[in-house]
């Protein structure tokens, strides 16, 4: 009986690229909900965040990363006085998200050059690959 399947480059690129379309949506999410109001602190939206963890493979020695999850960012919302809102508080005060749009876009971009670099070396690998089979 054989034991575990040791991860290839092609396994380590495609957690990679997960975790990097995990970060990406977390990203159009927080810009999506960006301007958002809510009448208490507690309901208005707080921006997410992707956390990675390192993924040891012992079957090959390899290190790959993967998405472990989304938490909410601390950053509070907003506490902004607009008496004609509808969704104001008695004190005529609503709470909008804390969402840095500015940072939220380099994020986004960031997030999608690493997936781009990913996709580049994954192809290289495949292209090196094929020429490896071709010259024997």
């Amino acid at each position: 009986m054989s034991g575990p399947r040791a991860m290839s480059l092609f396994d380590l690129t495609t957690r990679a690229m997960s975790a990097q379309l995990v970060r990406m949506n977390a990203a159009t999410s927080n810009l999506a909900n960006a301007g958002s109001v809510s009448s208490t602190e507690d309901a208005a939206y707080r921006p997410i965040r992707t956390v990675f963890a390192a993924r040891l493979d012992e079957a090959s020695g390899l290190v790959g990363v993967e998405s472990a999850g989304l938490v909410r960012s601390e950053t509070p919302p907003v506490k902004r006085y607009d008496p004609g809102h509808p969704l104001a508080d008695e004190t005529g005060h609503v709470f909008e998200a804390g969402v840095d749009e500015s940072a939220e876009m380099v994020e986004l971009m960031e997030s999608a050059r690493q997936y781009q670099n990913i996709v580049e070396a994954l192809q290289t690998a495949k292209r090196l690959m094929l020429d490896t089979l071709r010259s024997k």
